[in-house]
């Protein structure tokens, strides 16, 4: 019925199943009943006529004997038959049967809450009375005094894992991935009643990040990126060395600034951009926001300014490296369009030298996978979407097209049949080749697969095709549940990595706020070391914290100092509550398919 790709192009993965050869068509043929008329000498042989007075024999494979032979050998086979057969079947019957268990429905949505949870629980500066987390308080209320462009200085914003430092590279993706499943998924949120608690969560995030850049000014030229931190092998009183509460910080807290970074520009422009889309119906905040991603989106553009904002920074570069920054050309300039209908963003992000610079086009498997640092499949299948609603046709279709059938290759390279990326034996497909912390990739690669089999279901197309086989909506849909079921239980350790979901799960959290106990004593930087090497669970559970999850072999080790196990991160709690939104059937199912295209003009 679908003999090609419904879109066009070719296609590079093929399945290991050849077609059938010559020979097995000649063994085929030779198993096909054949049909011959018998000569007459054969006929002769059938219809001679037998001797009746013979005495009648029955052939019983091994001995000829008579018929009343036969009947006594018979009713001794029934015998012996009737003793070895009856008495395991009387047996089974009449033990207590046990059905083997169906695998467990995971609830999506209570999920999801919890997993939003997990931002109240990271925020710094002065918290809100309805913050919902009995241990947390204000702090951080002094970062950036004297450096800031406003009497606020750098005071708010999310602490990133379980330190407290403040990384505004993953802190802006965090905020993009929130504000984006938002608007695809509003009558979701609305459904469980947490569109307005996500719209306030972004709302923090975008607020602080206004603050991180001279939003009033025509024309910025430095951007602070960085709050805290520390440099590897530090033994002087930091966000590292120190195991303290957020709200018992007394040491110092650094803040880096850069006078280049389109990576980190190019992000925070799709933060607040997409973010505009979100609080479209508050007209001012929009405005606002709008004009401080064009603004940082000028200072990416800027040919003198285009060195990696990590570049020689150590507190930047052992943490939150960038690879590179034409993904966030594309991915910010996307989200611009969208947000603006300046149909020159779309051209930038078309713009071929962007898709060869940022080697988006390349067969190699890394780059398929989305993260704080690569943005190209998600910009891909963002543009992708124009392309499927809007048919921008001339002179955007042929690198629309290009970024589709790529879109197409990535998902098929997510499919365990095509052996793209390894796979752990419990059912985990290895994203990051098998390096630490892999659950981040897991739910964004989630995200992404469960959002495009809503794009291609909103118009219409049944499925696509990896190279010559056709792949169906519902076995695409499958691989991103079945990943997400294996963070929520369905893994060989039968054990929830998101904090607070099910019976079982992590309870020595690596971070300091909840593995302190919060008995109105203030520990002392080296004082709280004896929370952190504890063998004790975390006095308070950071509810919906998705930790970093297995090794390649499915093996996790719930220990505190560990944090490549037990670490939960701002960014990869946002992949994971974008996943869950698409995958939860509350509130309906499919995309808000026209509200992300409300600023564009017709074409």
């Amino acid at each position: 019925m679908h003999s090609a790709n419904h879109w066009g192009g070719s296609f590079e993965i093929y399945s290991g199943a050849e077609s059938t050869t010559d020979d097995e068509k000649s063994r085929n043929i030779a198993l096909q009943p054949q049909h011959h008329h018998l000569d007459e000498t054969q006929q002769s042989w059938l219809l001679y006529p037998q001797d009746t007075k013979k005495k009648k024999y029955v052939d019983l494979g091994c001995v000829s004997c008579s018929h009343k032979a036969a009947w006594k050998w018979t009713l001794c086979a029934f015998v012996f038959q009737l003793l070895l057969i009856a008495p395991p079947t009387i047996l089974a019957k009449t033990l207590p049967q046990h059905e083997s268990k169906s695998p467990p429905a995971y609830n999506y949505t209570l999920a999801l809450q919890k997993a939003l949870l997990f931002f109240n629980a990271q925020k710094s500066g002065k918290l809100p009375k309805n913050n919902g987390i009995p241990w947390r308080g204000d702090s951080g209320l002094q970062d950036g005094n004297g450096t800031g462009f406003s009497k606020q200085g750098l005071a708010g914003g999310y602490y990133d894992a379980g330190g407290n430092a403040k990384f505004h590279f993953p802190m802006a993706f965090a905020m993009t991935m929130l504000s984006w499943s938002v608007i695809e998924y509003r009558q979701k949120y609305e459904a469980i009643g947490e569109y307005q608690h996500t719209r306030d969560l972004i709302r923090w995030g975008t607020d602080y990040l206004l603050l991180t850049f001279n939003s009033s000014a025509s024309k910025i030229d430095r951007i602070y990126c960085q709050v805290g931190g520390s440099l590897i092998g530090s033994r002087v009183p930091d966000d590292h060395y120190c195991w303290q509460r957020p709200e018992d910080m007394d040491y110092p807290r650094p803040v880096q600034v850069v006078n280049s970074g389109p990576d980190l520009a190019g992000e925070m422009a799709a933060a607040l951009a997409a973010a505009s889309i979100v609080f479209r119906d508050n007209k001012a905040y929009s405005e606002k926001l709008v004009r401080g991603a064009a603004k940082l989106y000028a200072f990416a553009r800027d040919f003198a300014r285009r060195r990696a904002y990590s570049s020689g920074n150590d507190y930047i570069a052992t943490f939150y490296n960038s690879s590179g920054y034409y993904d966030e050309y594309i991915w910010g300039a996307t989200w611009l369009y969208y947000a603006t209908g300046n149909i020159s963003y779309l051209e930038l992000a078309t713009q071929p030298g962007f898709a060869k610079h940022s080697k988006a086009l390349l067969r190699f498997s890394y780059l398929s996978v989305l993260s704080w640092d690569n943005k190209l499949p998600a910009a891909m299948l963002l543009l992708t979407r124009s392309r499927l609603f809007l048919t921008p046709g001339y002179p955007y279709e042929e690198m629309l097209r290009v970024y589709h059938e790529k879109t197409e290759l990535n998902m098929c390279s997510y499919l365990q049949q095509f052996n793209e990326f390894n796979w752990t034996k419990g059912g985990m497909i290895k994203l990051n080749k098998g390096r630490p912390q892999p659950l981040q990739f897991v739910a964004n690669t989630a995200f992404l697969a469960s959002l495009y089999v809503d794009y291609l279901n909103a118009t219409g197309v049944p499925g696509l095709f990896c190279g010559p086989q056709f792949i169906s909506l519902d076995l695409l849909r499958s691989f991103a549940t079945s990943q997400i079921n294996y963070i929520l239980g369905d893994n060989p350790m039968k054990m929830s990595y998101v904090v607070g979901y099910g019976t079982k799960f992590p309870r020595h959290v690596h971070h300091r706020g909840a593995s302190t106990p919060t008995d109105k004593t203030r520990y002392s930087c080296t004082g709280g070391w004896k929370w952190r090497d504890s063998f004790k669970p975390n006095p308070h559970n950071i509810t919906g914290a998705m930790v970093g999850g297995p090794d390649g072999f499915d093996q996790f080790r719930d220990v505190r100092t560990n944090y490549n196990f037990t670490e939960p991160t701002l960014a990869g709690n946002a992949g994971l509550v974008a996943a869950l939104a698409s995958l939860t059937s509350s509130g309906g199912i499919g995309i808000d398919k026209n509200s992300i295209f409300a600023a564009l003009p017709p074409l």
